[in-house]
């Protein structure tokens, strides 16, 4: 395979394709609901539940309005509550512990593993007689090691609950991330492996029980009669995504893919570059099926290097601007985690989208190789 060496830009994501590449569906698609005046818990909403509950292997799914409002609810149905602990991995987005703050719970941030994913040992050594549950983040499309994290959970009598935002059909040992829980979340915001246009999200549930809380909690509390039985809030996935959602779910299989043919790229032509510590392969742990929604490595002179890439027309990303949760000191957090700490000076999310051809991906990797000397 040759690197490509001629001059070109390589977006972090291109967004301006989530919609160009198809956009005569689209339309129709748009034309479709707007005629019906379809837009709130219309049939679409209720195909699109069904059809990822089907690819997931989950009983049920309910869709709402972001991520965020998903892990709240799903937070809420696993029955955290003021005075609990909830067990969470440093490295993800602040929204998994807002999910904590706001069911009146403490959250409690934990290292991370080499693998990036919550580290099991750390959640071991956090737990308190407060603690009631363990969130970990299925980051950047893999799933964590949830037979170690179910031992923990079976031992001390927890509950888990995940954030699955970013890795929607992500397997480990065949079963899909957020299905081992009570409850996990999924987004669906324009950059995840399966986008809408806006915000959008789902929470999935094995638990009848937990899934008749879910529907009332996502809409003012009614049931199915229209009555108020409980506290709730608007949370609705909007009927046009839903419908978005549903078509592009048929092609999501070709998507992932094209994805981990692009990490099979990156992997063959930076893998001997020892300044770099990437992603697994592929295919290299049977154990886990990653869908690849980043690729985030780790690179020496992490600084230089995406100044040098962005010079030669190359996105990049460090995630939430390069704190993990714990750093935010304003919202009370006093832990040191130093295995996480001294990851976000290394890490960097290279491009990673369908919308990339080959030649972006040996454009990428060429210059990285001409950085290091190789």
């Amino acid at each position: 395979m040759s690197v490509a060496v001629s001059k070109r830009s390589v977006p972090f994501f291109n967004y301006p394709s989530v919609f160009a590449c198809q956009e005569e569906e689209f339309l129709a698609i748009f034309a479709d609901v707007g005629r019906r005046g379809a837009f709130i818990l219309q049939r679409d909403l209720k195909e699109f539940e069904r059809n990822l509950a089907r690819y997931l292997g989950a009983k049920h799914v309910v869709g709402v309005a972001n991520a965020t409002d998903g892990l709240i609810l799903a937070v809420r149905v696993a029955g955290v509550s003021a005075g609990d602990e909830v067990i969470f991995s440093s490295h993800t987005m602040v929204a998994t512990a807002s999910a904590i703050h706001f069911a009146g719970a403490t959250p409690v941030p934990v290292d991370c593993g080499p693998d990036h994913l919550i580290d099991p040992r750390a959640v071991a050594a956090a737990i308190t007689p407060r603690t009631k549950a363990i969130l970990p983040t299925q980051l950047n499309g893999r799933t964590a090691d949830m037979d170690a994290l179910a031992a923990i959970a079976r031992k001390h009598g927890l509950v888990i609950v995940e954030d699955a935002a970013q890795a929607l059909g992500s397997r480990f040992k065949g079963r899909a991330a957020g299905t081992f829980g009570v409850a996990g979340a999924i987004s669906f915001y324009p950059a995840k492996t399966l986008g809408c246009f806006g915000d959008g999200g789902c929470v999935m549930t094995n638990d009848d029980d937990v899934y008749e809380q879910l529907l009332l909690l996502r809409d003012h509390g009614r049931d199915a009669t229209g009555d108020v039985v409980a506290w709730g809030i608007n949370s609705r996935l909007d009927n046009l995504q839903a419908a978005v959602l549903n078509h592009k779910l048929k092609g999501y299989d070709n998507a992932i893919a094209r994805r981990r043919q692009i990490a099979g790229i990156y992997r063959q032509l930076l893998g001997d570059v020892a300044e770099l510590r990437l992603p697994p392969g592929p295919d290299d742990d049977p154990d886990h099926f990653d869908i690849f929604q980043n690729y985030e490595i780790e690179a020496q002179r992490r600084d230089e290097l995406r100044a040098y890439l962005k010079e030669e027309g190359v996105g990049t990303l460090i995630q939430w601007g390069g704190k993990a949760v714990h750093e935010f000191r304003k919202l009370g957090f006093t832990q040191r985690l130093p295995a996480t700490e001294r990851l976000f000076t290394r890490l960097l999310m290279l491009p990673m989208h369908t919308a990339l051809a080959d030649e972006d991906v040996e454009y990428v990797a060429g210059l990285i190789r001409a950085f290091y000397g190789r």
